[in-house]
């Protein structure tokens, strides 16, 4: 559906970004200043990055690319289903603030983790659910929270949990697509409701 969308709208200044290719910055960044990354796929990644942009201890929000085998891939690259790439996103946090086992919940929250290489109308490879874990200590964070998840599932969750060996920035136009583009008719049917659901629950008084 998003690449139908695009499709239609010929959005030129957007085949031409493509063109140009990725930022300097495409490889995995390191921890900085007591802050710390997750990196998750759960479909499109322009939805995925609208919610986590909304939690409280979240620093920053980048689209990408990850777990395939091409290097420096671009967003032509990964719609092919070739690489072997996720559209993914590298969320940048504050542990003293929103802990990985958070993230992680709000990840099970964003998408249906249950549908293999598919949300919603977007289908590929480039579109599964997947955890790529930085440490040992967030593998097991996260095989745990997917066991916990399943819970709330009735399908078995089909999410991978595999380690991050790069993860490669997406070309300009694909960062804080939401909050740039929320006229445009994806933004609007699909991932509007989203962002609506989610604040409501972030606003929800805790019992």
């Amino acid at each position: 559906m998003k690449r139908i969308i695009q499709t239609l709208l010929a959005v030129t200044v957007l085949a031409g970004a493509a063109c140009i290719g990725l930022a300097n910055d495409k490889t995995m960044t390191n921890s900085t200043n007591g802050f710390d990354f997750a990196v998750l796929g759960g479909g499109c990644f322009w939805c995925t990055e609208a919610l986590y942009q909304m939690l409280p201890g979240v620093k920053g929000v980048v689209s990408g690319y990850a777990g395939g085998k091409t290097e420096n891939p671009t967003y032509k690259d990964v719609c092919s289903g070739e690489t072997g790439h996720a559209e993914v996103i590298q969320v940048e946090f504050d542990p003293k603030v929103v802990s990985y086992e958070k993230i992680l919940d709000t990840f099970w929250q964003a998408h249906d983790p249950t549908t293999l290489n598919k949300q919603g109308a977007d289908e590929g490879t480039q579109y599964r659910s997947i955890i790529l874990y930085r440490s040992d200590a967030q593998k097991a964070a996260a095989e745990k929270s997917k066991a916990a998840a399943q819970q709330n599932f009735n399908k078995p969750i089909v999410t991978e949990i595999v380690p991050l060996t790069k993860f490669y920035k997406a070309e300009g136009y694909h960062q804080n697509y939401f909050r740039t583009h929320s006229d445009q008719p994806y933004c609007q049917v699909v991932i509007r409701p989203k962002v609506e659901k989610f604040e409501k629950k972030l606003n929800a008084p805790e019992h």
